[in-house]
């Protein structure tokens, strides 16, 4: 047995025995135990992860052991302070007791990723469907990677998709409440798969759904909103008829002002327009004929000279 190095976990070089898929349960086997990966399979490179084998109490010896490899360890636990690229691949655990050893756990995929850039996660034809609606969310990346992962948060397993080369697409068909929440994609190749890109900007996939419940839910509401604002409407009705009662006095009052201060105008403007129809009379009138003056009779006779007579004498 050789150590293992500074920057790797403490994983031993020996033999394991081959082991195809899970063996059927014989006759004084124990049963197998379960390995989980906290917080995620899905390690960032250079993060920490913990793989932990869980099996009933008072086992004697645990063996977690990493498939492909001549690695593997006796203890339950197996801590990673950062995640390298040599430490993704599958890994499996069982453990002792006696004589006799359990069946091995289910294989669990250690994926680093941060490996390659990030793709780009869009939904079409949009983020916000309604129930019963289908929508596609689409992963697409500028390199030639032929896998792709659709995660969920929430989901342990994730949707995976080798439909083409740089860009896959994830249909929902008849979407439901449930297929609401927040989505990531990876990119990867075939050659490498447990080495993953970086996840995608989150898409958060808004589902509208009116059940049952909800219009139930929705009538009593409005019921009890409703005999609320009419237990309301009655304590304040007394009150309400009070102010209406004023108000209608007051626009009564106001409106027999408005009259009359209307009569008054068109009273003086009446007044103005008939002493304006004398003055234009007055003016259109001709004027009356000088009185004529009598001459007296020294006039009549010696005042003026007689021109006939004058003219004679000449």
């Amino acid at each position: 047995v050789s150590p293992s190095s500074p920057t790797t976990p403490r994983l031993c070089l020996g033999h394991v025995p081959a082991q195809t898929g899970d063996p059927a349960p014989l006759p004084g086997l124990l049963p197998k135990p379960s390995l989980q990966a906290l917080p995620s399979s899905l390690v960032p490179l250079e993060k920490p992860v913990t793989l932990r084998c869980q099996g009933p109490p008072g086992v004697d010896l645990y063996r977690l052991e990493k498939l492909s490899s001549s690695r593997y360890q006796d203890q339950a636990v197996l801590f990673i302070p950062a995640m390298k690229r040599s430490l993704a691949g599958r890994y499996r655990c069982s453990y002792q007791n006696g004589s006799l050893w359990s069946l091995p756990s289910d294989q669990l995929e250690l994926v680093a990723t941060g490996v390659f850039a990030k793709p780009s996660l869009s939904a079409q034809p949009g983020p916000a469907v309604s129930s019963g609606g289908d929508v596609t969310l689409q992963c697409q990346t500028r390199y030639g990677f032929d896998q792709f992962a659709l995660y969920k948060e929430g989901d342990p397993a994730p949707y995976k998709n080798p439909e083409r080369w740089y860009r896959a697409s994830f249909p929902i068909i008849t979407v439901t409440a449930a297929h609401s929440g927040t989505y990531r994609c990876y990119s990867f190749s075939s050659r490498d798969p447990y080495l993953w890109s970086a996840p995608s900007d989150p898409l958060e996939l808004m589902v509208t759904e009116f059940s049952e419940a909800t219009t139930e839910l929705t009538v009593s509401f409005t019921n009890k909103v409703f005999t609320t604002e009419r237990s309301v409407r009655m304590e304040l009705c007394p009150a309400r008829q009070y102010y209406t009662k004023g108000n209608l006095v007051r626009i009564c009052l106001g409106a027999v002002i408005l009259i009359l201060l209307a009569g008054f105008l068109a009273e003086d403007w009446h007044s103005r327009r008939k002493r304006l129809r004398h003055r234009i009379r007055a003016v259109q009138r001709p004027l009356p004929p000088l009185p004529q003056t009598r001459k007296s009779h020294g006039d009549q006779d010696g005042g003026r000279p007689d021109v006939h007579s004058r003219g004679l004498c000449s």
